[in-house]
């Protein structure tokens, strides 16, 4: 890969993080104790649109500083952490028997509704184990992690389609 095609690749990753990172920030919770994941979300674009591990883990060590950095969870900082970068970890070997196989449409959907799972247990996990939680693990998982996980599918989704319609309009490829 050529020094340019590198170049817009990582500006083209800055612009997700920070989009991802914004939206992260100025979403209200939508009266539940939680908030859609816009930063998930736009970990699993990147991770599906860039194919490349190193490019999928230091996304999720940096999406997961800026959710620490935005965390309305008391406490939230480090488990936020953990969580993105064992998700973006998981997320990328789970999506690799589908590479080249099926459209990027199947992987974000794959992608939202595994990772957000996945994200939402290993955050509460290790909150548990740091800070402690305000209530009992799988009733947590029931009043945040299912509506989280039903949120961040349609609104990822939403998302995805609006990265793909920018892409399409800038004449940048996606891969597929």
């Amino acid at each position: 890969m050529n020094r340019n095609v590198n170049t817009k690749k990582m500006i083209l990753n800055a612009i997700l993080i920070g989009i991802g990172a914004l939206l992260h920030q100025i979403t209200p919770a939508l009266g539940l104790p939680m908030q859609p994941d816009f930063a998930l979300a736009m970990l699993f674009i990147i991770i599906i649109i860039n194919d490349d591990y190193k490019t999928s883990l230091l996304s999720g060590i940096i999406i997961g500083i800026f959710t620490a950095l935005t965390t309305k969870f008391p406490g939230g900082q480090l488990p936020n952490i953990i969580d993105k970068v064992v998700t973006a970890n998981i997320i990328y070997l789970i999506l690799l028997p589908f590479k080249n196989k099926v459209s990027n449409n199947v992987k974000i959907i794959l992608s939202l509704l595994f990772g957000t799972l996945i994200s939402g247990l290993v955050f509460l996990a290790s909150a548990q184990i740091i800070v402690g939680l305000p209530g009992e693990f799988m009733s947590l998982v029931k009043l945040v992690v299912i509506p989280a996980i039903i949120m961040n599918l349609i609104l990822g989704t939403i998302l995805y389609k609006a990265v793909e319609v920018a892409f399409k309009a800038t004449g940048t490829k996606i891969r597929y």
